[in-house]
């Protein structure tokens, strides 16, 4: 029996093993093929992102943000297509460009704010298209964001708030008259730097002689404010200005200096642009704080090209969550650090955010090489 078996089975069986082999390979291929195809779209192949930033009043958009962005995009993904946009300030030019981009086709929404709260509807609108969000810099709030890549925003205003009150009761000024000039009231972030700068302001003996919300972030209405504070509270009583943003100090700082105070109290900042850094060096601006804008690009950039792929995040990516009064969304936090003059080389410059041939131009040439600052 078993040797008949063996004589009479053994060609079905060899026919069947070919034909499972035959399957096998056919089965394989398919599934080469496929994984072939999933490896093309889930590593090579591109999609639309769009870049919507806020506006181009504060340098660093269009300087580093959008530029870095661009660059890592490219570098991930020569496929994609980044449509780029900027609102100019204008929450329903914004709004405009936003539908414009998912008309156009783009499977990922890189969106900086104009107006933190109006944006939602951005966001409902590509929720109807199952187009993911990634709410950069700024929170939107009340959405169903997806990802929130930033800094955390209420410790950027304990930096300033922290610096400006040590700094005064080093110079023996711990109980004067501050102005506080804070950001845009449109501007959730804004809101967070506010927050953070009077849990360290208030109770610490300094006294907030006038306060005002920046519209727009305007380096003019800043100086307008200021000529207002100055007016009000007289210029030889102002011992600190915390300002919430460089552009903002650059217009308290002209205010001051066409009133002719001398010497400027110390005025605090946020952003780490030129004008600022070279102005701490020379000693009008007392401190800013650098966001290192280039892995928080490169993050944005990184995320959306996994989400236009289908993919998700890299374990580890993800590192927190925020509330935006919807949802926790699920976010990646930076950490912000203070600036002053005694730290500008091992910061901006020792991670090329500037270059000492950038800063150390005309007559910051003499303060660059007291904070031993050289060109190359």
């Amino acid at each position: 029996m078993r040797s008949s078996f063996t004589r009479v089975g053994t060609p079905v069986a060899l026919a069947a093993l070919m034909l499972l082999s035959s399957a096998c390979k056919s089965e394989k291929k398919e599934t080469a093929a496929g994984g072939e195809t999933a490896a093309k779209s889930g590593v090579a192949a591109g999609g639309k992102i769009a870049l919507l930033l806020p506006e181009s009043k504060t340098a660093r958009y269009e300087s580093h943000d959008r530029v870095h962005f661009e660059r890592k995009v490219k570098e991930l993904c020569a496929e994609c297509e980044i449509i780029y946009s900027n609102a100019d300030q204008d929450a329903s030019k914004q709004q405009n460009q936003a539908e414009a981009a998912l008309t156009n086709g783009a499977k990922v929404l890189v969106l900086d704010p104009v107006d933190s709260a109006s944006a939602s509807a951005i966001v409902t609108r590509a929720r109807q298209s199952k187009i993911p969000v990634i709410s950069y810099d700024r929170l939107i709030v009340n959405a169903d964001v997806d990802y929130y890549i930033s800094f955390d925003n209420e410790k950027v205003g304990k930096l300033q708030g922290q610096a400006l009150v040590d700094k005064l009761k080093a110079d023996g000024k711990g109980s004067g008259t501050i102005v506080m000039i804070n950001g845009s009231p449109t501007d959730n972030n804004a809101k967070l730097f506010k927050a953070g700068a009077h849990s360290v302001i208030d109770g610490s003996g300094l006294q907030v002689g006038a306060e005002y919300d920046t519209p727009d972030w305007s380096p003019d209405k800043a100086q307008q404010q200021m000529e207002q504070a100055l007016t009000s509270l007289g210029k030889d009583k102002i011992v600190g200005v915390y300002a919430a943003n460089d552009g903002t100090a650059g217009g308290a700082i002209a205010a001051m200096k066409a009133a002719g105070v001398s010497p400027l109290p110390p005025v605090t900042g946020q952003d780490a642009e030129l004008a600022a850094i070279q102005r701490v060096l020379a000693g009008e601006q007392f401190m800013t704080v650098y966001k290192a804008i280039k892995p928080e690009a490169e993050t944005a950039a990184e995320l959306a090209v996994t989400l236009v792929r289908g993919g998700t995040p890299a374990p580890g990516l993800v590192n927190g969550k925020v509330n935006n009064g919807q949802k926790d969304v699920p976010s990646i936090l930076l950490k912000p650090v203070a600036v002053t003059k005694e730290n500008v080389k091992s910061t901006i410059v020792a991670d090329g955010f500037w270059t000492p041939e950038q800063l150390c131009v005309g007559a910051y040439k003499d303060a660059c090489a007291v904070a031993q600052i050289q060109a190359p």
